[in-house]
C-alpha cells in the first residue's frame, strides 16, 4: 500500500504534493475502543433468575491506527514562502525528518504532523449513490476517516444535529486528524530502505 501520506500543519495545497511525506506501508491496523461505563444491578438475579447490568453510552471512544512498512529514497516538497521547493532525500533522511516532527510541538507547523491520509477504494458516495457501474465495480480513492454518510439529521447521521466531519467524496478531502503517538525505525548497514512502525492517535490537537 503506497497511498499513505503524513501531512504537516503547514499543508494548505489542494493536491497531495507539498508539505507532506508519502509512506510505503505494508499493513494498517485500525483499533476503535469504546468507553461505556457499566454497572451491575443489585439483586437483579433474585427476581429474574439472571443478573443484569446497565450500560451508559456517553459517546466516547479511543481510535488508533498502527502502521508498518518501509521508507525509501524519494522527493520531498516544501513550501515555506509560496514557492514550492523539491529535494531528493535518502530514506534515512526522511526517517529523521519524521522523528524530528514527532519530537516537535504543534507551533512548529513545518515540522509537526497533524493529519494522516490513507487512500481506500470507495464505490458509494456520501449520499449513498453508486459512484459508477457495479459490473465491473467502479471505484475512486478517498481518505479513510470515521465520518458517516449524510448531512445533519439524515441517512447514517439521523438524529445527529452537529456532525463534525463529512464523508469524503474525493482523494483530496480531509483524512484523519490527530498526532503520532510513537514512531520507530531501524537503520541497517545492508539495506537502503528503512523499516518503520508508527502509532497514530485520532484527536483534535491544540495548538
Amino acid at each position: 500500500m503506497s497511498f499513505v501520506y503524513l501531512k504537516t500543519k503547514a499543508f494548505e495545497a489542494n493536491t497531495l504534493t507539498e508539505n507532506l511525506i508519502e509512506l510505503r506501508v505494508n499493513t494498517v491496523s485500525v483499533s476503535v475502543n469504546k468507553t461505556i461505563p457499566s454497572f451491575g444491578i443489585p439483586f437483579s438475579g433474585l427476581a429474574t433468575g439472571e443478573s443484569q447490568r446497565v450500560a451508559l453510552d456517553i459517546g466516547m471512544s479511543e481510535k488508533t491506527l498502527s502502521l508498518s512498512g518501509f521508507i525509501t529514497n524519494g522527493p520531498i516538497t516544501k513550501n515555506f514562502d509560496g514557492t514550492p521547493t523539491t529535494v531528493q532525500m535518502t530514506a534515512q533522511e526522511i526517517a529523521q525528518l519524521i522523528a524530528s516532527g514527532v519530537d516537535s510541538t504543534g507551533i512548529a507547523k513545518h515540522q509537526s504532523f497533524d493529519e494522516l491520509v490513507i487512500l481506500i477504494d470507495s464505490a458509494v458516495d456520501s449520499s449513498y449513490n453508486q459512484r459508477g457501474t457495479t459490473t465491473p465495480l467502479e471505484t475512486i480513492q478517498i481518505p479513510l476517516n470515521f465520518s458517516s454518510r449524510g448531512t445533519f439529521d439524515s441517512l447514517d447521521n439521523d438524529n445527529i444535529i452537529l456532525p463534525t466531519s463529512e464523508f469524503p467524496d474525493s482523494q483530496t478531502d480531509e483524512g484523519i486528524s490527530g498526532f503520532i503517538r510513537s514512531f520507530d525505525f531501524t537503520l541497517s548497514g545492508e539495506a537502503i530502505e528503512v523499516e518503520f512502525s508508527m502509532q497514530f492517535e485520532v484527536a483534535t490537537v491544540i495548538p
